[in-house]
């Protein structure tokens, strides 16, 4: 699909202004393919009066149909055969339940320039070789977790020497060695590479918490990072601000604010949004976002705190793309934020409360008319 192509391929990363045009061909493009091509989305754009043809500008994208995370996790919905999607990747299931998107090939050529362009504009690509301290989940065939999967891809930002995981597979399940994580960065802080650190948040503390339990006190080498992806989830009730994570990450390892790098993004939403030297998530060119009435899902103004409604049309092989999410959050106008970009920025707030989403889940699958499908 040309037109998704030369959107990803856009240079000017937080060009938003610039870049709306191609984004609206794009979307338009996008959706048409899921209307012809998976039965369950052209049943819901039909019980909604919905059609591409009515996205003129940027304020139409309110109007695509909105599929919550929590219907992925329930539902099993495509737009291409299995022999023809070139991956499946499931969300993290901290809920015990789990969504499953597939990625056509197009989409994964798309991502790559995007994911670059990006990396090289936050100075995250790097020549220099580095080792990896991984607080998350070792990738293997077991498993088809995004997570896993995008930890795996940050390390290849600097060529990798060496990989330490701090969950891995056996006996049917992930095994943390959070002490085995400890000694290794110990070990690799007295070398002259850079080390980087790829973890959840909660993974990063607890494992900072430990090294001053056992009065370790480290300086990592220079050029090393932190590099943060996935949230606080299942350990939310123990969430710190950041400005507390990032005061033990220097006091423990010798790392600045400005060497720490945050990801949000989602499987049903794979775009590589990074905090910039603020720590603030500006929206890049390959998404959109619209925050949404809890009660009402109408679009708020700038500013007001709603639900998070996610919007790119990235992936082909499954219809996500206008995607409601169960987080709480607000935009802000970049020119806020003091770091030189004028992309408004995204803040997460949380998690909102799962009635509000399942009951606009429901609303989705009645539209289907199916009731629960396998």
């Amino acid at each position: 699909m040309l037109s998704r192509q030369t959107l990803f391929w856009l240079s000017r990363v937080y060009d938003l202004p610039g870049s709306d045009a191609r984004f609206l061909r794009a979307v338009r493009d996008n959706c048409a393919y899921h209307i012809r091509h998976c039965p369950e989305y052209r049943l819901i754009c039909e019980a909604e009066g919905f059609s591409p043809d009515c996205l003129h500008t940027i304020d139409d994208l309110a109007k695509l149909p909105l599929l919550p995370t929590l219907f992925f996790k329930r539902h099993h919905v495509s737009s291409m055969p299995e022999w023809r999607t070139a991956m499946r990747v499931t969300s993290s299931g901290t809920s015990g339940s789990f969504s499953r998107v597939g990625f056509d090939w197009g989409c994964i050529f798309a991502e790559i320039p995007m994911v670059l362009r990006l990396g090289f504009y936050h100075k995250l690509v790097s020549p220099m070789p580095a080792r990896y301290v991984i607080l998350g989940y070792k990738p293997g065939k077991q498993d088809r977790m995004g997570v896993a999967r995008t930890m795996f891809g940050l390390t290849h930002f600097a060529p990798p020497v060496g990989r330490f995981y701090a969950l891995k597979w056996k006996d049917g399940g992930y095994l943390p060695d959070l002490d085995g994580a400890v000694k290794t960065l110990a070990r690799w802080a007295r070398g002259a590479l850079p080390v980087r650190i790829v973890a959840f948040p909660s993974y990063l503390w607890f494992g900072m918490e430990r090294l001053e339990e056992l009065g370790l006190s480290v300086r990592l080498p220079k050029g090393s990072k932190i590099l943060l992806a996935g949230g606080w989830k299942q350990h939310y009730a123990q969430e710190v601000d950041k400005s507390t994570l990032y005061a033990l990450a220097r006091r423990v390892l010798g790392v600045e604010e400005e060497n720490i790098h945050e990801f949000f993004g989602a499987v049903e939403h794979p775009i590589f949004f990074n905090t910039c030297k603020k720590h603030h998530f500006h929206l890049p060119t390959y998404a959109r976002v619209i925050i949404r009435d809890v009660r009402t899902l109408k679009p708020l103004p700038m500013g007001e705190v709603g639900l998070v409604n996610l919007i790119t049309p990235l992936i082909n092989a499954t219809p996500v793309t206008s995607v409601m999410t169960d987080d709480l959050g607000y935009l802000t106008p970049g020119e806020d934020c003091g770091c030189g970009l004028t992309a408004p920025y995204l803040t997460i707030l949380g998690r909102a409360g799962l009635n509000d989403i399942t009951t606009c889940a429901a609303g989705a699958a009645e539209l289907l008319g199916k009731g629960e499908m396998p």
